[in-house]
């Protein structure tokens, strides 16, 4: 038994494997020591998620160059065995290896960040996280209206971004622009309308369309595009059943379902303030004619 202890304990690959531990094991407790400094160091909690993960990459670089270094001859021992071993991992891993090379497009090309917005992998929702395999989102929609939260956390393959268009709400602008419409009758005072409808989106936008012409005038440098208006604008189109407004906006690409809201509790008490000069139109149906339904009976039939 002596013997085959020592045996064991003169083993270099033993030694080697012992060495490799006590080293991971150095760095996790030096990684959760940083962490924990880092915490009472940083307030902000983006900047202090920011630098969790750093040093956790920082930690697994350095756990990767531990183990190279100890287990450096044998790995030039087997190197064509790790060769043909590698060909297969790869094909088998193929899903992991794309989705780290997506986490690597995700830190360098700008897709998005924790805290944007965005549709990914037919999910859409916050960023909450982003892993190197997989991100996080908090989810919206689905059996929830107005762009809130369901309540349910989602994790997408980070894969998805070669495969997928990735739809970020708030990259380099946030704000959305949204709209809508309202019938008025034929009779009513159109003007009227329209100026109700100027007056309430400039005292319910004024402050925040000032704010997106600023933000979309950095876009207008940065990318090819045109110099789209931002200022709220209201239109009308009339037909034969009823003069149609339609009133569109720039918004907070968070507060798309409040700021209607809002809209719309000023426009009712507006419309109701003049409704006798302003009448809402409906979709109505009317009979003009009733067919008339001729039904006889056979004599032998009704006896029968």
């Amino acid at each position: 038994m002596d013997e085959t202890l020592a045996k064991w304990l003169n083993d270099p690959v033993l030694g080697k494997m012992m060495t490799a531990a006590v080293t991971l094991l150095v760095i996790v407790v030096l990684i959760r020591l940083i962490n924990r400094w880092l915490a009472r160091l940083i307030k902000d909690n983006e900047s202090r998620y920011r630098a969790r993960k750093f040093t956790a990459f920082l930690g697994y670089v350095a756990a990767a160059l531990a183990l190279a270094a100890v287990f450096s001859t044998q790995f030039r021992a087997l190197t064509v065995a790790f060769g043909v071993a590698g060909a297969g991992v790869a094909f088998a891993l193929q899903e992991v290896i794309v989705s780290i090379a997506g986490w690597v497009a995700i830190a360098f090309g700008n897709f998005f960040r924790v805290g944007d917005r965005i549709q990914f992998g037919g999910i859409r929702g916050d960023v909450i996280d982003v892993g190197v395999l997989r991100s996080t989102l908090m989810e919206c929609g689905q059996w929830v209206n107005g762009d809130l939260y369901n309540g349910r956390i989602v994790r997408v393959a980070n894969s998805f971004v070669f495969k997928e268009p990735v739809v970020n709400y708030s990259a380099d602008f946030p704000f959305l622009w949204d709209e809508f419409t309202i019938a008025i009758r034929h009779g009513s005072d159109h003007r009227l309308v329209r100026e109700i409808l100027e007056r309430i989106l400039r005292d319910t936008i004024g402050e925040y369309a000032d704010f997106a012409k600023q933000s979309w005038k950095l876009m207008v440098k940065k990318y090819r595009i045109e110099d789209a208006r931002v200022q709220p604008i209201v239109t009308m189109v009339a037909n034969e059943n009823w003069m149609e407004f339609t009133a569109r906006y720039v918004v907070d690409y968070r507060q798309r379902r409040t700021t209607k809201d809002r809209i719309f509790t000023k426009l009712v008490d507006e419309l109701a303030a003049v409704a006798d000069r302003v009448t809402l139109a409906s979709t109505s149906f009317e009979v003009a004619h009733t067919p008339v339904v001729d039904v006889r009976l056979l004599a032998g039939a009704a006896s029968g």
